[in-house]
């Protein structure tokens, strides 16, 4: 199984799919903490598209629900996340 860092990923994402189509599983890594595994998909005969329903409104016409009124400073938050993952 290949390993690859998220940065160098997302340079040579291309090429990485392709090893990924022709049956490699990529190991994602965040420095040398695996996050994720890219696998090929097993059975494409079951992936279908399907057709939005009769009467279905667009997607940029679908109304978004309202902002939750919440107090807080997302910045302050932001940042003591980044202070407990270093």
């Amino acid at each position: 199984m290949k390993q690859v860092r998220i940065a160098e990923l997302k340079s040579h994402l291309s090429e990485y799919l392709r090893a990924v189509r022709g049956g490699q599983t990529i190991a994602v890594l965040d420095r040398e903490t695996p996050v994720a595994h890219i696998v090929p998909i097993r059975d494409k005969a079951n992936l279908k598209i399907r057709m939005p329903q009769s009467g279905s409104p667009p997607v940029n016409r679908v109304p978004l629900p309202r902002p939750l009124k919440i107090k807080l400073d997302v910045v302050e938050l932001l940042l003591e996340e980044r202070q407990l993952h270093r």
